[in-house]
């Protein structure tokens, strides 16, 4: 095995150069030191302790939260050669047992392992006869309270350490604000390593928010514009707040020609695992989750992630979206939201067992996504700057405010409007209340109130009710109206709203585009890559043969070849190994494994 970090990253992974900060975080923990890395879902991070782990003598030991994770690095490793293992509960104890005396022997470049079983006794003591190249602790978010996946039993791996003080660390995580990062340098003692932060930008994401309205029948408008509908063949994963809301969308879509299977945490355990392993191994198919799915998900070729429900926090929206486009290709991040999902949000943060400071977290995280999701801005702008990196001031391109600039206009008249009419109804009622209330509708709530005598009534009829559903989920993410979630999510007037009920504060609002934005279809972003039709049957030919050697092995496709690299094979058309080898994730192993294999399908296409 060679040992200079280049040529590992050529001859073992077959990639040509490092991206970003990749480089210096290789060097630094190669040479024995410390660190928290911030990268964004696909944008290298493994390799950074991978890479280290052939460079240093001994064993590099992967802390990692979820099975599916550990089996799906131990899968890729092998495929290039890398003697990798895993250590958890789905291991049968005769094939751990080996895995142990293997570890022991030295014949393991790195085992991945849960934290509940590094942290016994037994592994500890095991662990301390072997020789240690380095520790990585992968989805390092989860130590932190703060974090949006916490792990109890991730508080305890600062233990580690202790024990073996002279072993360097690395720590990796894709999202984590400011208190965040802090918690988790402070418990994993890594206060004296370095923290390596690289950019958070997808470029290869298009981020769209719109309103919900019909939830359903929006995604497969979304999906007939963007993915070529059910006869297209892209993956994807669309995400719901409740599990009955997963199981009823996975039918309805299926009712709509489209292949997809639900996951959350109520179903029984080896039917999630069935149906994971089918969206790993299966080309096309949508899963449709709770966030009980996904992190660890390695799968690169998700091609949009559709969020039927608010998320939580910006971190979650992001942690999420960030599992499409893993290759690097065209994909899609959508989302409907709305006023009531801020409500059931609200109320699973008071109704939960938190202390009052975490509460109160939770409910700034819940404001800034509002915030997003309400922006005049380029989406990528505000994105970025969250997780405090300065944007260079140019749009993206590449979101639906940049394809279609959101017109705004002056807000400050039906601001006081709205605030006027949610004091006088008593600060007590929802949204639909009140802007029955403004619309001068004769209902019989509004007759059993008697608001129909108030100042208010009826002086808003120069908008729609869409409108002021609009006009009041911005009030709510300003801050000038609250769900008061002490009694039924009624809206209350905010700490700062005199000054807007005054007029004596500007307000400007946006108005909902006219038209959506026309992004290209899968084909056609394909085409930009590929010149010819031809091309794209040659493509489709690679990923047959690709999914026929997958099935054989019981391995997920893309542990063979990305899609990036089929594409790069249609496009080029390698006639020997010499030229397949100078390809994009061709490395010694998989050229020897798998190169006559793809170069007969090339030459069968006539190249």
């Amino acid at each position: 095995m060679p040992h200079a970090p280049l040529e590992i990253l050529r001859s073992v992974f077959g990639f040509k150069s490092f991206r970003g900060r990749q480089a210096e975080i290789i060097d630094h923990l190669i040479g024995g030191g410390d660190a928290l890395v911030l990268m964004p879902t696909g944008g290298g991070k493994s390799l950074c302790y991978q890479i280290p782990a052939l460079c240093r003598p001994g064993v590099a030991v992967v802390v990692s939260p979820l099975i599916a994770l550990m089996q799906d690095q131990v899968e890729a490793l092998t495929q290039v050669g890398v003697r990798a293992a895993a250590l958890n509960s789905s291991i049968p104890p005769e094939a751990a047992a080996r895995t142990e005396r293997r570890l022991r022997d030295g014949e393991l470049d790195l085992v991945y392992v849960a934290p509940e079983r590094l942290l016994t006794d037994a592994f500890l003591a095991h662990l301390e006869r072997c020789r240690l190249a380095l520790f990585a602790i992968d989805e390092a978010h989860c130590v932190s309270q703060w974090g949006h996946d916490f792990r109890p039993e991730y508080l305890q791996l600062a233990q580690v350490h202790d024990r073996f003080p002279a072993v360097p660390r690395i720590a990796l995580t894709a999202t984590a604000d400011g208190p965040t990062r802090r918690d988790i340098l402070e418990r994993l003692e890594l206060t004296g390593g370095r923290l390596f932060v690289g950019s958070f930008d997808r470029p290869n994401i298009r981020y769209h928010i719109q309103p919900k309205q019909h939830a359903r029948p929006q995604l497969l408008a979304f999906l007939d514009r963007e993915h070529g509908g059910a006869a297209g063949s892209d993956a994807g994963i669309v995400y719901c707040m409740t599990r009955k809301a997963v199981d009823d969308t996975a039918a309805w879509l299926r009712t709509q020609g489209y292949s997809a299977l639900p996951y959350h945490a109520g179903m029984e355990k080896e039917e999630r695992s069935r149906n994971q392993d089918r969206f790993l191994k299966e080309d096309g198919l949508i899963m449709v989750a709770t966030i009980a799915f996904g992190m660890g998900i390695d799968k690169p070729d998700v091609r949009f992630v559709a969020h039927l429900d608010l998320p939580k926090s910006i971190e979650t929206y992001y942690q999420e979206t960030g599992r499409a486009g893993r290759d690097g290709l065209p994909s899609n991040a959508w989302m409907a939201y709305g006023l009531p999902d801020v409500v059931k949000l609200l109320r699973f943060i008071e109704e939960s067992e938190a202390p009052e400071r975490q509460k109160q977290v939770e409910r700034q995280k819940l404001e800034a996504l509002l915030g997003l999701c309400e922006t005049l801005r380029c989406r990528r702008q505000v994105l970025l700057e969250y997780f405090g990196e300065e944007p260079d001031g140019r749009p993206c391109g590449n979101c639906d405010t940049c394809l279609e600039p959101v017109e705004s206009f002056d807000g400050t008249v039906a601001a006081q409007k709205a605030l006027s009419c949610v004091y006088r109804t008593g600060e007590r009622f929802g949204a639909a209340y009140v802007i029955d209330a403004l619309l001068g509708a004769d209902t019989a709530r509004i007759r059993d109130f008697d608001h129909q005598r108030l100042s208010t009534f009826g002086i808003g009829k120069e908008f729609s009710r869409e409108e002021w559903r609009s006009v009041f989920r911005q009030l709510v993410a300003l801050g000038l109206l609250v769900v008061d979630m002490e009694g039924h999510g009624g809206l209350r007037l905010g700490p700062d709203c005199r000054a807007a009920l005054r007029g004596e504060r500007p307000i400007q609002l946006r108005r909902a585009p006219a038209r959506k934005p026309s992004a290209p279809t899968k084909k056609a972003a394909r085409r930009a890559t590929l010149e010819h039709a031809d091309d794209e049957a040659l493509f489709q030919a690679l990923r047959a043969r690709r999914l026929e050697l997958a099935k054989e092995q019981g391995v997920p496709p893309y542990v063979i070849f990305h899609d990036s690299t089929l594409l790069a094979m249609a496009q080029h058309k390698p006639t020997d190994r010499a030229a397949l080898a100078q390809l994009h994730g061709i490395g010694k192993a998989k050229l020897e494994r798998y190169g006559e294999a793809f170069l007969a399908v090339i030459t069968a296409h006539g190249a």
